[in-house]
């Protein structure tokens, strides 16, 4: 932290417009070295970028400052927008790399700066992480939700009135004989946690939606060989992912492609063909189409008309009752015009589709719309998007379960409790205890950022 960072910001070069930036207590100095004056704070400023030591005009760059705390570090920063060339950025980077004191950033260092100097909590910096990361409209929409702080206000809300709770009982057994602190007062605490529990369950439940929407509905394609699977998957794509032939059994690993279907993400899985096989290659591809099958959010079964259904003995394939995973079986190769509706079960939807001649599969795609935005409702209210999120909350209402049901405890005890399912909320937003996390966090982070 004593260090100051500089790093290309914007993308790779040759581009129109670089932006390096720089972070740390000496950015005045390495501002002044290289332009001769800092640009006043939050001005945009035409300087010519020189060489200190040797004099030489490397650039003239638009120079901006932001002076700490009110800065995305919250300390001294500054953008230099310079020309993208390849030599340019070079020369500035090696200039700035001779000074004292300068070195180039790593991975997520920026942001990681911000969260230790309070500008951002763990929660908006994963909201930015997503923001970088989404590739639909709705994804960015819910990580600039998460990167405007409403997640952590929300568990920094919850955290509070656990405090305050835990307050509540160590001052009626502290000051009991004190007028001012009200009777009963364990009775309220106890009920209110309560209360708390119910709303972090009904939050979980939600956030479902939230952990699916940033990592993807997956849409598996399951089926008999030379169903059409491959061909199915092509034809959803738009383009050639698989291999198609008539050879049985072409596709022997699980192969994906990520779709966005009207600005939700979609992972699109296609699967070995489902059969007896003595071939151990054939044998581990059936495994894995299997797993596969058992993790997805929707499964396309794939086959020609009057072929096997998905409840075949052959494949193997549990019911979608069982599974508890909504099946619509793919007739390819058909020539209709009329698209069946769903079938009185709720969850099997007979398809007929030909990649050949299209029919059907703007049927196919309307639905398979209709059920990701079904399945992914976000809503306006924050959600947990991750699975350190869902962790850290499922433990902090074990803890209140615990202190709840364990009346016949003294008060002393069940106030642990609420301290422990207080520090769980603490741990998602950074509050406490967290530095074994941050490695984890900032890794994935790109340079610059």
């Amino acid at each position: 932290m004593r260090d100051t960072i500089f790093a290309l910001s914007s993308g790779a070069v040759p581009s129109g417009v670089a932006v390096i930036r720089l972070s740390g207590p000496d950015v005045r100095k390495a501002v002044e070295s290289l332009c001769g004056s800092v640009p006043p704070a939050r001005q945009a400023c035409v300087r010519k970028l020189k060489d200190p030591l040797s004099g030489d005009l490397i650039d003239e760059a638009l120079v901006l400052f932001f002076e700490g705390p009110a800065s995305f570090t919250g300390e001294d920063v500054a953008e230099l927008q310079c020309h993208g060339g390849r030599a340019v950025v070079a020369r500035i980077l090696s200039v700035l790399s001779d000074m004292r004191n300068l070195r180039p950033a790593d991975p997520g260092e920026f942001t990681r700066r911000a969260f230790h100097n309070g500008r951002m909590d763990l929660t908006e910096v994963e909201g930015l992480a997503d923001l970088i990361a989404s590739e639909t409209e709705v994804q960015r929409q819910q990580a600039v939700r998460q990167m405007g702080g409403g997640l952590g206000q929300l568990y920094d809300a919850w955290r509070g009135k656990l405090i305050h709770m835990r307050a509540m009982i160590e001052a009626d057994f502290d000051f009991a004989d004190e007028e001012d602190v009200p009777g009963s007062v364990a009775d309220q605490v106890w009920g209110e946690a309560s209360d708390l529990v119910s709303e972090i369950e009904d939050h979980l439940i939600r956030s479902k939606s939230g952990e699916r929407l940033r990592s993807g509905l997956q849409v598996v394609l399951m089926g008999a060989p030379n169903a059409g699977k491959s061909s199915l998957m092509n034809a959803i794509a738009g383009r050639d992912v698989a291999i198609v032939t008539d050879e049985a059994g072409t596709t022997r690993d699980a192969l994906e492609v990520h779709l966005d279907l009207q600005g939700y993400p979609v992972t699109l899985v296609d699967t070995a063909g489902l059969r007896e096989t003595s071939g151990v290659v054939e044998q581990e591809g059936i495994r894995r189409a299997r797993a596969r099958g058992a993790e997805a959010d929707l499964i396309l079964w794939a086959r020609e008309q009057d072929g096997p259904g998905p409840y075949d003995p052959v494949a193997g394939l549990k019911s979608d009752t069982e599974l508890k995973i909504p099946v619509w079986t793919v007739e390819t190769k058909a020539d209709l015009e009329t698209l069946p509706e769903r079938d009185s079960s709720g969850t099997t939807v007979v398809i007929p589709s030909s990649t050949v001649t299209s029919t059907g599969m703007d049927g196919l795609l309307s639905k398979l719309s209709d059920f990701v935005k079904e399945t992914i409702s976000i809503g306006e209210a924050p959600l947990a998007t991750r699975q350190r999120h869902r962790h850290h909350l499922d433990q902090c209402v074990s803890f209140l379960r615990q202190g709840i049901q364990q009346s016949h405890l003294p008060d002393e005890l069940r106030a642990e409790d609420l301290r422990r399912a207080a520090d769980m909320l603490g741990r998602i937003t950074g509050r406490i205890d967290v530095e074994d996390l941050l490695d984890v966090i900032f890794r994935d982070f790109c340079i610059g950022k």
